[in-house]
């Protein structure tokens, strides 16, 4: 079960690594660019894993601040929202790529700092 657990933590972190990245790659597309569908696998992957690993905490004996992670759940539908709704515009708010990072860079720190 530690091995599956280890597993998730993995693609979750990869998943994040993947939502910091799509900012860098929406800069390097232009003003112009539509927004990159990538936010909204990252945001996926990111949901998938995080509940997974709610799921598992009976299984392994963990315990988890509820309040932390409806906060960060929050959060995530937050960037998946702006995310889907800026996705078939012609091109992306100015202010879309830095919001949702600022965000993910929130959700990094309420998992870091909040024990």
């Amino acid at each position: 079960m530690e091995f599956v657990r280890l597993l998730l933590v993995f693609l979750h972190l990869l998943g994040m690594a993947m939502l910091v990245a799509m900012f860098f790659v929406q800069n390097r597309a232009g003003k112009d660019a539509p927004l990159n569908k990538g936010w909204l696998h990252g945001v996926g992957l990111q949901l998938v894993t995080g509940v997974a690993l709610y799921a598992l905490a009976p299984l392994t004996d963990k315990e988890y601040n509820h309040v932390k992670l409806g906060i960060k759940l929050l959060v995530l539908v937050v960037i998946g929202g702006l995310a889907a709704a800026n996705l078939n515009k012609p091109k992306a708010p100015s202010w879309l790529p830095q919001t949702l990072v600022g965000l993910v860079v929130v959700n990094v720190a309420l998992a870091v700092f909040w024990q």
